[in-house]
Formats: C-alpha cells, structure tokens, sequence
C-alpha cells in the first residue's frame, strides 16, 4: 500500500495513478452532500439549471457535520453510507464528478461507471468523525442552508486521510 498527497480538485491523470488500497492524504475543498443535497442537485438538472457545484471540480464527501463545538473549527464530520446516494451518483458521473468520499461498498452499476469514467471513490473510516475533524482547517455552509446538516458544506482540509476503494 503506498501513501499519497494530493491536492484538491484532482484529475484524470492523478487518479490513473492510483491503486485500490492506496492511503491517500487529501489537501484543499471537500464539499459535503448527503440524501437530501443529492436530491436537489439531480432535479436541478432535470429542470436544466446550474448546480451550485462543478462536477468536474469537486470532491464530494458524504458528510452532514455535526453542530460545532465552542472553540472547534467543525463538529464531527464522519461519513454516510454512500450507497444511498448511488441513483444521484451515476447522474453526477455523467456531468463530470471524479471523486466522491463515503464508507461502504457500492453497486456494481456504479462501480462500473466510476471506472468508464476515470473518476475514483475514496473510504474514509466511520466511528472516527471526531478524529477526522482534526483535519478541517475550515467548515462553512455552502449551499441550501435550509436542509440543516444535510446542507452542504464547504471543508478546506489538510491531509485529510482515506483510502481508494474504487478506480
């Protein structure tokens, strides 16, 4: 298993070079979308108009933070069972998503998808959001404040630990 650092909004070229097992220590703009977030976005598209996103340069991270504790920088940022967002997911791969991190295995539909599309799908480890929060150097609503946690929400982080699951 090799370790790599990379900054945020990776490439084509960058996840090429990755291998299933990979650590990878992630640097810059994660932005979180849970259920409803993904919800959203799949019907702004439907309807034609510009997310608040571009694909093609996001990692989304399958996160609502918890409320932010007096002198933290966020609350608990553990990630969600990605399945859920999978119907969401195959859209997004289609408008240009190449990184996604969640926990948990995918459907095969998926998989292939996110393989055809030279994107990755990262894990991250559940049961240790508080310890992932360490890693924010930022966290602030990003967009749909109105959904609560399941906003989104705009990480910056720094050697934000996870492992490549599919590529």
């Amino acid at each position: 298993m090799n370790t790599v650092k990379l900054e945020l909004p990776i490439n084509k070229e960058q996840i090429r070079n990755l291998k299933v097992g990979d650590k990878v220590l992630l640097s810059g703009v994660l932005i979180t979308a849970r259920d409803q977030a993904h919800r959203r976005m799949v019907e702004m598209l439907e309807r034609g108009e510009e997310l608040p996103i571009v694909p093609r340069e996001t990692c989304i991270f399958y996160c609502g933070p918890s409320p932010t504790p007096p002198a933290k920088v966020c609350g608990a940022i553990g990630p969600t069972t990605s399945s859920r967002m999978d119907g969401a997911t195959l859209i997004l791969l289609e408008h240009g998503l190449l990184a996604m991190i969640g926990k948990g295995e995918r459907g095969s539909e998926l998989v292939e998808r996110i393989r055809a599309k030279g994107a990755v799908y990262f894990t991250c480890l559940g049961g240790v959001a508080a310890l992932l929060s360490k890693y924010v150097v930022s966290c602030e609503t990003y967009a749909w404040e109105d959904l609560g946690a399941e906003a989104m929400y705009k990480l910056v982080v720094k050697d934000f630990p996870v492992y490549v699951s599919i590529v």
